[in-house]
């Protein structure tokens, strides 16, 4: 491998390509930095876990990892991801560095900077498929129908549930969402998921309701749906601690969080007989195996009514 000379702002140049090509979230684009500069540590220092990532992040070590590059091959990859597993990092962490890494070093043979891809063979961890969290219905009705209705913030709390649910949407497109997304008359929404990527979704008359019973209360034409005490945007952290704070409330003792929420969604239009493809539609999930997922919970669900009404299961 031959390094380039020039090494300044390698790092806010390959980030800078992700967030413009693949329109990462900047959870995404944190998450790939810091992982990027934990590769960075263990290879100028051999740690497997520097204290501080964001502490490297300098064009001083930048300089530093490709005046050494010459000495990278797929043994350090190795070397690194075994201090991981040594570090009891799970699987799902370690796909994700090595993720990091192979896109990573990809952009540096794209860019000239190295002729390979160390990173290149190197295979991902086998992860265990894991069933998604849900609420059945009677738990999930019980939640939406204790909520409150007494401040205008209440009802806001209610009319963002219920949209949850009727919709499927991620915590980040419940966030972004605007006044103009909504079509009260076609009882649609417009959302903007991952990668930018837009796609219309169905919405119910009870969220839709409840959307305008709380709207109706703000004496500001502000764009966003879901409003604060300044009427700014409510924050994806404060849309957790609301959801907590009334799952407390209502005495459910399972975990719920608005991921939960979307499951439910999605596992309920199964059961009652949706189309798996047309939920990965609305779910605006990019391949059907992720969609998936949620036949093993119906299927989990059809043995045991199966075991339970059929005479000689």
């Amino acid at each position: 491998m031959t390094p380039h000379k020039k090494s300044d702002g390698i790092l806010d140049s390959f980030i800078e390509i992700l967030d413009a090509e693949k329109g990462y979230s900047p959870h995404t684009l944190r998450a790939y930095r810091s992982d990027i500069l934990g590769f960075i540590g263990f290879f100028l220092d051999y740690q497997a876990d520097p204290k501080d990532p964001d502490g490297l992040d300098t064009l001083e070590n930048q300089h530093l990892f490709f005046s050494r590059i010459l000495e990278l091959d797929k043994s350090w990859i190795r070397k690194y991801l075994s201090c991981q597993v040594r570090a009891k990092k799970s699987k799902r962490t370690l796909s994700r560095r090595l993720s990091s890494l192979k896109s990573f070093f990809d952009f540096l043979v794209r860019a000239g900077h190295i002729g390979l891809n160390p990173a290149e063979t190197i295979p991902f961890p086998k992860l265990e498929k894991t069933i998604p969290r849900f609420l059945n219905i009677d738990d999930l009705f019980r939640l939406l129908d204790s909520i409150k209705t007494d401040t205008w913030q209440d009802k806001r709390n209610l009319a963002m549930f219920e949209t949850f649910y009727s919709t499927g949407m991620r915590i980040s497109e419940i966030h972004g969402l605007e006044m103009n997304d909504v079509d009260f008359k076609s009882q649609m929404i417009r959302v903007f998921g991952k990668g930018s990527k837009e796609r219309v979704v169905p919405v119910g008359k009870r969220a839709l309701d409840a959307i305008c019973a709380y709207r109706a209360l703000i004496d500001q034409p502000v764009a966003p749906v879901f409003l604060n005490k300044q009427y700014l945007r409510l924050s994806i952290r404060s849309i957790g601690r609301i959801l907590a704070k009334i799952v407390n409330e209502c005495g459910l003792n399972v975990p719920v969080s608005p991921h939960t929420l979307r499951h439910s969604f999605a596992t309920h239009m199964l059961d009652s007989g949706a189309d798996l493809r047309g939920i990965q539609e609305i779910l605006g999930h990019a391949s059907l195996s992720t969609t998936q997922v949620y036949t093993h919970v119906s299927m989990d669900r059809l043995m045991q009514v199966y075991d339970k009404a059929h005479p000689r299961s």
